[in-house]
């Protein structure tokens, strides 16, 4: 408002003052708009660097953030710092008016306490939680008083890894406002030397490209990028910053010999990357889920992904391709030679992939080590060629074996070690924690490829970083009287354009020299010889000293250490997960590593209703249930539990679940109706498909209860445009189609194929219904003591495959098959001291929430699993269009 009131003034003048007093008054407003451009919500962040220092492919990190409050009371100032996954947090600090805050690195359980007891006192914020693909994100905010300054320092470390031929490290750039002093700094210090040093940013213009200082000559690389004030605009006369994206760095070093060693201080680091090795012959089999619920665009791009992958496919290759949905089909009996001839009639194949039925993923996955394994046996394959499973999967296996300790037991036994098994885990309707497990424990690792537009693109890049293999069985290996706390050291594969790194500690701290062994299998022959390195030839290549950062070596050993234990622990079970466990706690918190094992305590200043915090590190299967950054949260215990997959259900008396996988999180709500009230639950005139509910209560009113339990007695399942309609109980199913009637009991096993439908039956447990191009659905089944005084059987639904139906689908779970926003505010105790309240913004309203949790029965109908959820009041009001009764329908079709 002071602007226009100036303007206003302005615009009188000139009748009354002369043009110098105009002048005045104009320099005076632009001086003013210039210093309102660096101010947003009375805060200014005049300050931020970002300083790497690169010794060894290992980087060192450092974000420094300082901000002043102009304002006339206190504010609150954020710190929002986007890091890559792969990232460790090492250190966290904010200065407040000379006043520093460290952040306290403890165990995870610990701090856990720490943290609840806090939350019982109304404070405390969650830190750090998954943002992206390759990124999660630490944010921490403060009040501070009128005219304080703030200083944020935040240190993260990570081992770069070499791909493609090059190392890549990537900061996220995205100060949101304008900053008067903005910084990148990236020093690279590499004793082999280095050969090429690029740096790009996805929000960088032509302009802002000249500004990048980019140099390096031998051992030293440099660059820098400084933008003025003006240049961090989106527009001359705009005062958004054009700084929002990545910042890319990339390099690779002198290769004169296979390897590279270096010795300091006791520990030692062996970089082996050999180049210009013969690629070796490759034998992939593509297993590929064909399911219903790969129909529509995931199965398109899975197409066009596998015939971009057959243009790059080499004649000497072998491959196959297996599908599998409620059936398995394979292409070919066996292996084939990549020919012109043969890749031809595989284009016309894969043109060819369409979707049906359910998931027999065991059925899949056996068929192809089974025919791996037959083509060794048998010699169709060259003896010396590198054999990969690539298996990709939207859903979880529901027919044949379903249990997945089970089918990893069996693909464990079946592959012996012998080829990696490489899972590909498509979107988020995945169990991704079995995926991972299973390819760990087979010599391969777990890939989430992403449901956006690129999926097709992700689904080639990961191909390409296993598509050229050069060595078989790499085994490095160091006298075992020398060396003590090794790295892992045996590798079956070594691809084209990668690195393997291998770090140990001497046993003999003052010993200077070292010998390795080296062992693989190459496409002609046998690779084998010996290296030495010795610390004075380390010493003289690390004489720059001010690119060194304190004992480094040591410090890449204990990331890498730290990173291996943490991946063999997730295939671990027993005694010995609990020794990789105490292992790794011990040296995450001796180096003061956040990992999944500890977390950082940071402490506020008390005054201004500041809380104190707690971060976590994420992991990919264990996505975070927390919410964007607020002023307090709920108990850990809530926020660090991970959703089995994102899907839609109700269940209970009734709850309904709703994800929000954006958010990584959900919304629950209760419908309180009386018994014999038929719900709308899903609606879509596109598809004919429709599913509504009938509630049964308990045996004889509980006269204690001010409101009496109801359930799902039956459900009515339809898909018009077939004429289908299924009729669920606790008691039966009933099919009909047309005038003819099919019916089955909850004692049945039963696989139903017939058109528009596929049904499962598993006995006393659930059915698994597909129908409509891919939608699925899971009806489990609750049984209680049959003599029971109150509770009696009663029926949950869960949608597997919404993303199936048309954007017209409604109902009380159908609505929130589009997506929905909220947004979560004012974390406060609540009366269940278990339980805080919330105020959430969601639809143009404002609700009083409580987080709790509500049950997931579709694995286990007894018991379920608890799932973290932000509770809607008063059947949903605020949340779902209109109000409940407007969807009482008159009868279940």
């Amino acid at each position: 408002m002071e602007n226009h009131l100036l303007l206003c003034i302005l615009l009188l003048i000139p009748t009354f003052a002369s043009s110098d007093v105009l002048v005045t008054h104009v320099r005076n407003i632009k001086k003013r708009n210039a210093d309102n451009d660096l101010v947003v919500n009375g805060i200014e962040i005049y300050s931020m660097k970002i300083d790497s220092k690169i010794t060894s492919r290992f980087a060192h990190n450092v974000i420094t953030s300082q901000a002043v409050n102009r304002g006339n009371v206190h504010k609150e100032v954020v710190f929002d710092v986007e890091l890559p996954k792969t990232a460790f947090i090492t250190n966290f600090s904010m200065t407040i008016d000379g006043v520093t805050y460290p952040g306290t690195i403890k165990e995870k359980e610990v701090a856990k306490k720490q943290y609840e007891k806090a939350v019982s006192k109304g404070q405390t914020a969650g830190l750090v939680k998954a943002s992206g693909r390759k990124t999660e994100k630490f944010t921490v905010s403060v009040n501070i008083a009128a005219a304080s300054e703030v200083t944020f320092e935040l240190t993260y470390e990570e081992l770069l890894k070499r791909q493609f031929g090059k190392y890549e490290m990537f900061i996220k750039v995205k100060p949101k406002q304008l900053v008067k002093d903005f910084e990148i700094e990236v020093d690279i210090f590499e004793p082999q030397g280095i050969t090429e040093l690029e740096a790009e940013g996805t929000f960088i213009t032509n302009d802002l490209q000249n500004i990048i200082e980019k140099k390096f000559s031998d051992k030293k690389g440099h660059i820098s990028f400084k933008p003025s004030l003006d240049q961090q605009r989106t527009c001359a006369n705009c005062s958004q910053s054009a700084l929002d994206g990545d910042f890319t760095v990339r390099y690779d070093v002198k290769r004169t010999t296979p390897d590279n060693l270096q010795i300091v201080n006791g520990y030692f680091v062996h970089f082996f990357a050999p180049t210009d090795l013969p690629k070796l012959p490759k034998n992939v089999i593509f297993v590929i889920d064909i399911s219903g619920s790969m129909s529509g665009r995931e199965i398109q791009q899975t197409r066009e992904a596998l015939l971009k992958i057959l243009d790059d496919i080499k004649e000497d290759d072998f491959f196959n391709f297996i599908l599998f949905g409620s059936e398995v089909h394979t292409w070919k009996e066996t292996l084939i030679k990549a020919t012109p001839e043969n890749l031809d009639e595989a284009r016309k194949f894969v043109q060819g992939i369409d979707t049906e039925g359910l998931t027999n993923l065991y059925g899949g996955i056996m068929r192809g080590i089974n025919m791996l394994n037959a083509a060794h046996e048998e010699n169709l394959v060259p003896k010396r060629s590198a054999s990969i499973i690539i298996m990709l999967t939207d859903g979880q296996p529901n027919v044949g074996i379903s249990n997945t300790q089970d089918i990893q037991a069996h693909v464990k036994k079946a592959t012996e070690g012998k080829y990696p098994l490489y899972n590909l885990g498509f979107g988020y309707g995945v169990d991704y924690n079995f995926l991972e497990k299973m390819a760990l424990e087979n010599k391969g690792l777990a890939r989430r490829i992403y449901p956006d537009s690129d999926a097709a693109l992700q689904l080639q890049g990961f191909y390409d970083e296993v598509s050229n293999p050069m060595l078989t069985d790499v085994e490095l290996n160091y006298p075992e009287n020398e060396i003590s706390d090794l790295t892992k050291n045996s590798f079956k594969h070594f691809y084209d354009g990668s690195e393997i790194v291998v770090a140990g500690r001497f046993i003999d701290h003052n010993q200077n020299s070292l010998t390795v062994d080296v062992r693989g299998e190459g496409a002609n022959d046998a690779l084998s010889y010996t290296t030495q390195q010795d610390t004075e030839q380390t010493a003289k290549a690390f004489q720059e000293q001010e690119y060194i950062f304190g004992d480094y070596i040591e410090r890449l050993w204990a990331y890498l250490t730290i990173e291996q234990l943490l991946e063999k622990r997730i295939a671990a079970t027993g005694e010995e997960k609990e020794n990789l466990t105490a292992k790794a706690l011990d040296l995450s918190l001796k180096y003061k590593f956040v990992t999944p094992l500890t977390s950082m305590v940071v402490t506020k200043p008390e005054d201004f209703d500041n809380q104190d915090g707690i971060a976590d590190k994420p992991t990919e299967g264990q996505g975070l249930m927390g919410v964007n950054r607020v002023s307090a949260a709920p108990p850990l215990s809530y926020l660090y539990t991970a959703h089995p997959t994102w899907y839609t259900s109700v269940d209970g008396d009734p709850h309904f679940i709703v994800s929000v996988p954006q958010k990584e999180d959900a919304i629950c709500f209760n419908i309180n109706e009386n018994p014999g009230a038929v719900l709308k639950l899903i609606n879509d005139p596109v598809t004919g498909i429709t599913i509504n509910g009938e509630l049964i209560g308990d045996k004889r009113a509980n006269s204690d209860a001010k409101i009496q339990n109801t359930y799902f007695g039956k459900l009515g399942i339809a898909n018009k445009h077939l004429d289908l309609k299924l009729t669920v109980t606790p008691e039966k199913i009933t099919i009909q189609n047309g005038n003819e009637k099919t019916g089955f009991t909850w004692l049945d096993s039963v696989t139903l194929q017939q058109e528009g439908l596929t049904l499962i039956i598993n006995s006393k447990k659930n059915l698994v219904l597909s129908m409509g191009g891919g939608v699925s659905f899971v009806v489990v089944l609750h049984e209680v003591w049959k003599k029971h005084p109150l509770h009696q059987d009663f029926l949950g639904l869960y949608t597997l495959q919404s993303d199936k139906l048309s954007e017209q689908t409604h109902g009380l779970l159908g609505q929130f098959f589009h997506p929905i926003d909220f947004t979560i505010l004012e974390i406060h105790p609540g009366s269940d001291p278990e339980k805080p309240d919330a105020t959430m913004l969601v639809k143009n309203n404002e609700l009083t929430v409580t987080r709790g949790w509500q049950k997931d029965f579709r694995r286990d109908p007894k018991h379920g699993v608890d799932i973290p959820c932000w509770f809607v009041h008063n059947n949903g009001a605020g949340l779902i269009d209109g109000v409940h009764t407007d969807y009482i329908v008159s009868s279940l079709f």
